[in-house]
């Protein structure tokens, strides 16, 4: 069973103003674990860590027992896959051509993708509801599509864990849904996902735990309907909120107006 952990991560880019401080987590196999938090609350720095491209100044990341630092960069990409925001190639790459880059560290320096890798891409863009788009302009296609292609991308690295960075930040309602709708689907299949993310309501509706960034520090950690309160969302953002149910008992987080 894969999982992922961070044991008291510590990070700063300068001397004495920390950006992480003492983050300790876990993500076990198939499940999705939402960290809320401010701009500026080292969400992104955190799954920089926990994919290995930065080095913290204390602490460890462990995948099955295994740190992290000492696994090349191609056994981590084989393990783990970062999910950006947004990706922007430089040249008019297919759909399915940005997927089969995920199969690089698969490969040797010099070798050509095979029959495998092809094999692969086919199942990651099928996984993620793109078959059909294979062969259209990765820049033509919409930001959702882009963002499930990106998933996909993950998928065919051969990566148990992914780590997506606020993936649905530009994206319209259906196709945050969407998204986050492949997301529950993969993890139903062991896949985990840690995503950074500003949507309390989405942390409620898809995942399985949440936790708060606040001041580089991790808190709230636990089930979504407990860990997303009035008092830990105001904690977080720095101003109130109010939780409305309706009749079935489905939450749904809502910022506090105060009208006169």
């Amino acid at each position: 069973m894969t999982r992922l952990e961070a044991r008291d991560l510590s990070f700063a880019y300068q001397r004495g103003f920390p950006v992480l401080q003492d983050v300790t987590l876990s993500i076990d196999e198939g499940e999705v674990l939402f960290v809320l938090g401010a701009n500026g609350s080292g969400k992104t720095t955190l799954l920089d860590c926990l994919a290995g491209l930065r080095q913290p100044q204390s602490g460890d990341v462990l995948i099955d027992g295994e740190a992290i630092d000492r696994l090349s960069a191609a056994e981590r990409a084989k393990r783990i896959g970062l999910v950006p925001q947004m990706h922007e190639p430089v040249f008019e790459y297919t759909v399915g051509d940005v997927v089969l880059m995920g199969r690089a560290p698969h490969l040797g320096l010099f070798a050509r993708p095979g029959r495998a890798d092809r094999e692969a891409v086919e199942r990651a863009l099928e996984a993620v509801g793109l078959r059909d788009l294979r062969t259209r302009i990765y820049t033509e296609i919409s930001g959702g599509e882009r963002q499930l292609a990106l998933i996909a991308r993950g998928l065919a690295q051969g990566a148990a864990c992914l780590l997506m960075d606020e993936p649905a930040a530009h994206l319209d309602p259906r196709y945050q849904a969407e998204v986050f709708q492949a997301v529950s689907r993969l993890s139903a299949d062991g896949f985990s996902f840690v995503v950074t993310s500003h949507q309390p309501n989405s942390a409620l509706l898809y995942a399985d735990r949440a936790a708060f960034l606040v001041e580089g520090q991790l808190s709230d950690d636990g089930r979504p309907s407990e860990a997303i309160t009035s008092e830990s969302l105001e904690a977080a953002y720095g101003m109130e909120f109010e939780l409305v149910k309706d009749a079935s008992g489905s939450r749904a987080i809502l910022p506090l107006v105060r009208r006169n």
